[in-house]
């Protein structure tokens, strides 16, 4: 569906031939694909190939058929065109074009787009999905909307993390603690990706949308995989992907619950909430300036936990590999300072 409104966005051809459909309260029924499982359910109609134009889709939805336009929206291939799908296929629309459009949508894969005459709507159909294309005020004050409440999450996010910093260097980790760090970044994560979704639809209007979620989302994703990482017991058969997946996985109501959220880490039998755990070290070395993520995961195969780490000397982290005098001091200097200020940042 993302990638069909993508198609279907403001600043693209194919929303400028819509909007003069839409202008001149006419209806149309555009098919965006032109592979031999299209060329099945159409008969009749007229062959084109013609470059793909707002003012040709325009004149051609005068005529009452459908209209065949490349994957990529570069051509139209065919126009009134009689669509024949399945008439077994279920369907919940009542207009006879949308009927058409959502049968064909399910029957093969590809985008179909709807134009009503009467409403002066149009509509997404893709598989069994229907997405209603609505007004880019709407839109735009939607993902403001949004990007207000990312805001506020984010906000306790960075609260959060930088108490599990604190909590680390000092060696009073809890369960509670990891999956509450982990609880807030899969909100904000899921918060973003919806806004995503919004400046998929707007196009070329999303651009500022856009520049503000880099701007907030910087590091969250980075932060969320890490503390997975740090905390996750691994196994044959489950691995930081399959964290990450079933971290994602989880229904909204599940997300709540941290005990549902550590489960995700797959922790020993009989750790709980309140259990103490130990971080290996990569989120806070990964904090580090200009050490690259490999040289991270060198030292924590060393050490195996970040208070090892952190009382490791210079000469103890020089025998790690890719790790040199001037990086062993980077390290012990960098660690020096996250740790001081972590804990300002906790008690003052």
């Amino acid at each position: 569906m993302l990638a069909a409104l993508r198609l279907a966005a403001p600043g693209t051809m194919l929303r400028e031939g819509i909007q003069h459909v839409l202008q001149a309260h006419m209806g149309a029924l555009i098919v965006i694909g032109a592979g031999p499982e299209v060329l099945g359910v159409c008969s009749g109609g007229f062959l084109l190939d013609a470059e793909f134009t707002p003012q040709r889709l325009y004149e051609l939805a005068k005529m009452d058929g459908a209209i065949i336009v490349t994957a990529d929206c570069a051509r139209i291939v065919r126009a009134n065109v009689h669509l024949v799908p399945d008439p077994n296929i279920p369907t919940a629309e009542t207009g006879t074009r949308h009927r058409t459009a959502e049968r064909v949508a399910r029957q093969i894969a590809v985008p179909v787009v709807t134009i009503s005459e009467d409403r002066s709507e149009v509509a997404v159909h893709t598989g069994g999905a229907k997405r209603t294309l609505e007004p880019t005020p709407r839109v735009l004050a939607r993902a403001d909307q949004a990007l207000q409440i990312l805001e506020r999450y984010k906000a306790r996010l960075d609260g959060v993390s930088g108490s599990l910093s604190a909590l680390e260097v000092e060696d009073l980790v809890t369960v509670r603690d990891v999956a509450t760090v982990l609880q807030r970044a899969e909100m904000v994560r899921r918060i973003s990706e919806e806004i995503e979704g919004y400046v998929i639809e707007l196009g070329a209007d999303g651009r500022l949308v856009m520049l503000q979620l880099d701007e907030l989302m910087g590091g969250v994703e980075d932060d969320r995989r890490l503390v997975a990482k740090d905390y996750y017991q691994s196994a044959p058969d489950w691995g930081l992907g399959d964290v990450m997946l079933r971290l994602a996985a989880l229904d909204d109501e599940s997300i709540l619950d941290p005990a549902e959220v550590a489960s995700v880490l797959r922790l020993p039998h009989g750790v709980g909430l309140d259990s103490p755990v130990q971080p290996r070290g990569f989120r806070l070395l990964h904090k580090i300036p200009r050490l690259p993520e490999i040289i991270s995961d060198h030292v924590v195969l060393r050490f195996a936990s970040l208070q090892k780490i952190m009382r490791a000397s210079e000469t103890d982290l020089v025998q790690v590999e890719g790790v040199g005098d001037a990086r062993a001091r980077a390290i012990k200097d960098g660690l020096a300072r996250l740790a001081e200020s972590s804990i300002l940042e906790r008690y003052v």
